[in-house]
């Protein structure tokens, strides 16, 4: 005979939407209204930014007992996107793959800005696999020594292996309120942001030396022309975010590039460009 469930053991209930006032999502609007918003990475360029700049993740593997079991590991990056590691079955994770190839990996953001929460971050989940053949065994190889070089030794010891994430799914968090889904299509196909990598120390640039071509941007390009003061967030080869204060309380904004980046060191004469027409 069937038991009823209870209201302890029944399954939560998860609301649709967040419960909040109103007023505690409303930010200020621009004083001057923008005709035509500025280009963003697509989710999927965003999700392989974060993969193509990190090096370490987060592991997750499944025990013999169920459960999930969490590791930090390097890893490479494949043509594709797709990440590699190099495990040892010594480590609880590697005889976990052995068992069952099942596995996701989160990369976070490397350099964080502000509060933690609101930076970037990839789920990529699917299955673990060896390399096909011995042509992706080499590439494979040389991945994972760029981002660690004792895997060149490692990799010659017996209980090391080199395993390949076969991804079926991809959840890219990109901060507060920024977030989607990728197919692993569009994630493999997904163009490279050359300006990726020097991200972080131009956005810390920007803030610590040119705060006053940041306020001209603030101003003169995204219409708030009553801020105070502009603080860069997030830049890409499009553009880049800002978070502006004014009279009217604390705005989030972005700013975009004449024309896209197209080479590593862009960011530069890109954010001189746009200081320069926020100026005329």
């Amino acid at each position: 005979m069937g038991s009823k469930m209870t209201d302890a053991t029944a399954a939560p209930a998860f609301p649709k939407d967040h419960v909040a006032a109103p007023e505690a999502l409303r930010f200020p609007d621009p004083l001057v209204p923008v005709a035509d918003p500025p280009r963003t990475r697509s989710a999927a360029e965003e999700a392989r930014a974060l993969v193509q700049v990190g090096t370490m993740a987060s592991l997750s593997t499944l025990s013999d007992d169920g459960h999930p079991w969490g590791s930090v590991v390097t890893y490479g990056e494949m043509p594709d996107g797709a990440p590699v590691i190099l495990v040892s079955t010594l480590a609880e994770h590697g005889r976990n793959l052995v068992r069952d190839a099942r596995a996701s990996i989160v990369v976070q953001q490397v350099e964080q800005f502000g509060d933690p929460l609101d930076n970037g971050r990839v789920t990529l989940a699917g299955t673990m696999r060896a390399p096909l053949d011995d042509a992706e065994r080499a590439i494979a190889q040389a991945a994972v020594e760029a981002v660690s070089p004792a895997a060149a030794m490692y990799g010659g010891f017996g209980d090391f292996s080199l395993w390949i994430l076969d991804i079926d799914r991809v959840r890219w968090v990109g901060g507060f309120g920024r977030m989607d889904s990728v197919t692993a299509d569009d994630y493999a196909s997904a163009e490279l942001d050359p300006v990726a990598p020097s991200a972080g120390y131009a956005i810390r640039h920007l803030n610590d030396d040119h705060a006053d071509a940041l306020l001209d941007i603030a101003r003169g390009i995204t219409g708030y022309t009553d801020a105070t003061e502009a603080t860069c967030t997030r830049a890409d080869r499009y553009g880049i975010d800002l978070t502006v204060k004014t009279p009217r309380g604390t705005a989030y904004t972005r700013a975009g590039f004449a024309e896209p980046c197209t080479e590593p060191g862009g960011l530069r004469a890109a954010t001189v460009e746009l200081t320069k027409r926020a100026r005329a």
